[in-house]
């Protein structure tokens, strides 16, 4: 693993992009489950924030195992973060993270007891990034088929955080 501050710069400057992540937890019977989340929180100083139900599933499997996995990806990056996470109480924080999108979910709004606050912790990144996207991994994956050469797929890295 490397640690360079470039390689968590990149994994930051990946993630700014990303609305959506798959959060992965631990079910009790040690079966690995993952679910959309939205990412609450843009700028990431190696936390990410997201608001939960304290009824559900993945709040239950927190408090259990707090060991988990978040996974982005678009047309022409990929980002997978391992660390931990739990339920904060902070209701100030709720109200800065709250968006008229979040209110789909929680229709009494913010001050719903049941709305819950998740706090990531990453310890350590892997990411790709394939700039231009597409075109350009298509363009890469023929040249390598026509002159035999290795598929340069992109930048990769893994980083401790």
């Amino acid at each position: 693993m490397t640690d360079t501050t470039d390689d968590r710069k990149k994994v930051a400057e990946l993630i700014k992009d990303f609305r959506f992540a798959m959060f992965t937890t631990r079910k009790a019977d040690g079966k690995l489950v993952s679910r959309p989340f939205t990412v609450q929180e843009a700028e990431f100083d190696g936390d990410l924030w997201f608001l939960i139900s304290k009824s559900s599933s993945p709040a239950a499997e927190l408090a259990a195992d707090a060991d988990v996995n978040v996974s982005m990806s678009s047309n022409d990056a990929w980002v997978s973060l391992s660390g931990t996470a739990w339920l904060v109480d902070d209701r100030s924080k709720i109200d800065e993270l709250w968006n008229p999108m979040v209110e789909a979910w929680f229709p009494d709004g913010p001050d719903d007891p049941d709305v819950g606050l998740v706090r990531f912790t990453a310890e350590s990144a892997e990411y790709w990034d394939t700039p231009g996207g597409r075109i350009a991994t298509v363009f890469s994956f023929v040249k390598s088929k026509l002159t035999g050469e290795q598929y340069d797929g992109g930048e990769s890295g893994k980083v401790e955080l």
